[in-house]
């Protein structure tokens, strides 16, 4: 298998840095390092390398998820699923400042004319909002198994909870990757292999390919 690593950059003036990056960003690393600013710095430069890395298989969870989840939209509702007035009353829509999976779909298909362009811009929480009990007559029950091929003996509902709660913990780590947060005290090589043992729910060739390509279990070796 072949592993890219690039060697970490020492700091030139780990003062000026961290005047740059601002006290309350780097106290989490001053903290984690026991005051060692040299080891702090070591430490961010690790954190933001490794989140960039689990980017990677973050992408193909994702995808691998979200077409799964078009393709059975597609069975049940037809190639213009976005448009379908049946799934758009399956959603749900709560008032306030929260997520509605029925206004993120109304949005996004306002913006987009195809189907393929509604499933690039639906957000990560749109698909973890359908793996829950309220679609589980319609869509789950009979196609979940199909599309999730190499899911060991689950019944439909306890397969559909299992890839809920891991879009959930996916979700969540890419936020604070995103949001260019620590993720150093995760369990990065549990959330690694929830990512990739997703994707291999759907497909074992996909699976073996992110594995070959992951820089993430190197970095996790290499940390500081």
């Amino acid at each position: 298998m072949y592993v890219h690593s690039v060697p970490f950059a020492t700091p030139v003036d780990e003062t000026a840095i961290c005047d740059v990056l601002s006290a309350a960003r780097v106290s989490t690393y001053i903290t984690a390092a026991e005051g060692d600013i040299t080891r702090a710095m070591a430490l961010y430069g690790w954190n933001a390398r490794v989140s960039a890395a689990l980017m990677l298989p973050s992408h193909f969870a994702e995808v691998t998820i979200r077409n799964a989840v078009s393709e059975a939209l597609t069975t049940v509702y037809g190639s213009r699923w976005p448009w379908n007035l049946g799934l758009q009353r399956s959603l749900p829509a709560p008032a306030g400042p929260v997520y509605s999976p029925r206004q993120d779909l109304l949005n996004t298909r306002n913006r987009e004319s195809t189907t393929g362009g509604v499933i690039s811009e639906l957000k990560i929480v749109f698909w973890q909002s359908m793996f829950t009990a309220r679609h589980d007559v319609r869509v789950w029950n009979h196609h979940i198994l199909n599309l999730f091929p190499n899911a060991s003996g689950p019944t439909p509902s306890d397969l559909r909870r299992r890839i809920y709660t891991d879009l959930e913990s996916i979700r969540k780590l890419r936020n604070r990757v995103a949001h260019h947060e620590p993720i150093l005290a995760r369990n990065l090589g549990e959330d690694l292999n929830r990512i990739i043992e997703l994707i291999e729910l759907r497909s074992k060739p996909a699976g073996v390919w992110v594995r070959a390509m992951e820089d993430v279990s190197t970095l996790l070796i290499e940390r500081p």
